[in-house]
């Protein structure tokens, strides 16, 4: 552990195959895959569609397609998958198949962690006829209380306890995509963290995503970095060790400016998609970290990317120009906010493995090969 630069670990959607609940809501055979190869370029200079090369477009029933992805993510370097795992109350779950066949058959034999999606599910989730035709919601996130705790605690351990989990500071990881939307966060963390003991295991390490900068407030923005730092002690508040940031909106205001960043979130508000709001990958990444990401317990994201096009088309926030070389810089970045941290807290998270209907992706694509892997697994090789 000592002689790495970082441990990177990736996001991973366990979307790519078919189930009855996107059958119904979007048509026979719906996967990410339908959006991403519709999508089409909106201005002179924005790349679309991005289209997979080396896995194809893969179909996750198939367990060849996760032992391949896993060798390409051990061969760039990265640590392990961070699989999005939902979970809606009462013993509701979705996209599960994937993540429990690596649990039950071993295979790969490649670390992971978990990551709560607690969110709801609705039909904004991909771009549907017209822009604003009302929502529906699909499956609603739901609280019942300790005994589903309990329940949803019991369904995981056989992966808590599992040798590929990947622990820090020996204990399990575990992202929560949305702590503020649960009832009572502090008394959840409290009751795994108890579970957990009970258990053989030393505890959770628990982790908060958390946007660095609240909902746009002129006067709470006047002072950004002071604005990061108080939006993250209300996680830290709630009881968690550690916090994943997420500064795309930060990056987004010192990139454009607040008037900009304000005016297109009160235009998107009124009439989604009359304003593209885009903006340069390669500038996006050198204004990327507040001070607050090279702090012990402050996880970084490194961003592979971002464009939602494929599923919100002219709503979608886009990141344009990105290119190997602008990812390299990017990946100094990060690592930079880590380098002087102990080595089992030198934690990114990189966003993301294959969130490719959000043009945040690190396998390989039609028009860069394997240059984004190329570029990670070189800049985390040790110095001579």
């Amino acid at each position: 552990m000592s002689g790495k630069k970082a441990r990177v670990i990736a996001f991973y959607l366990p979307q790519y195959h078919p189930i009855p609940e996107n059958d119904q809501h979007w048509g026979k055979g719906f996967t990410e895959w339908t959006n991403v190869t519709k999508a089409k370029p909106l201005f002179r200079g924005h790349h679309q569609p991005n289209l997979p090369a080396d896995l194809g477009f893969y179909d996750l029933r198939l367990q060849q397609i996760q032992i391949a992805q896993a060798e390409l993510a051990r061969n760039a370097g990265i640590e392990g998958f961070c699989y999005w795992h939902y979970w809606f109350g009462g013993g509701k779950r979705v996209l599960e198949m994937p993540f429990q066949r690596v649990l039950e058959t071993g295979k790969p034999d490649y670390p992971f962690c978990l990551g709560w999606a607690n969110h709801d599910w609705s039909t904004k989730t991909w771009q549907k006829g017209k822009a604003l035709q009302q929502d529906t919601t699909i499956f609603k996130q739901e609280y019942p209380g300790e005994q589903d705790d309990i329940l949803h605690f019991q369904t995981m351990l056989p992966a808590f306890q599992d040798h590929r989990y990947i622990r820090v500071d020996g204990k399990p990881l575990f992202v929560v995509f949305d702590p503020k939307g649960m009832p009572d966060c502090g008394r959840f963390l409290a009751l795994w963290n108890h579970l957990a003991e009970q258990n053989g295991l030393k505890g959770f390490h628990f982790v908060a995503l958390a946007e660095s900068v609240p909902p746009l407030d002129a006067g709470k923005l006047a002072n950004l970095e002071q604005a990061v730092e108080d939006c993250f002690a209300e996680y830290f508040a709630m009881g968690f060790d550690a916090i994943q940031s997420v500064n795309r909106k930060y990056a987004e205001i010192k990139t454009g400016g607040k008037l900009k960043k304000t005016f297109h979130g009160a235009v998107r508000r009124v009439s989604p998609g009359m304003v593209l709001d885009k903006y340069d990958y390669g500038k996006i990444v050198r204004n990327f970290y507040t001070s607050q990401d090279s702090k012990e317990n402050v996880y970084p994201q490194l961003m592979a990317g971002w464009d939602r096009t494929p599923r919100s088309g002219r709503r979608a926030i886009i990141y344009y120009n990105r290119t190997p070389e602008n990812f390299s810089v990017a990946v100094q970045q990060a690592l930079r906010q880590v380098a002087h941290k102990q080595p089992e807290h030198r934690l990114i998270f990189l966003n993301s493995w294959n969130e490719w209907g959000e043009g945040a992706y690190m396998e390989p694509d039609l028009r860069y090969g394997t240059a984004f892997l190329d570029r990670l697994k070189q800049a985390l090789e040790p110095d001579r």
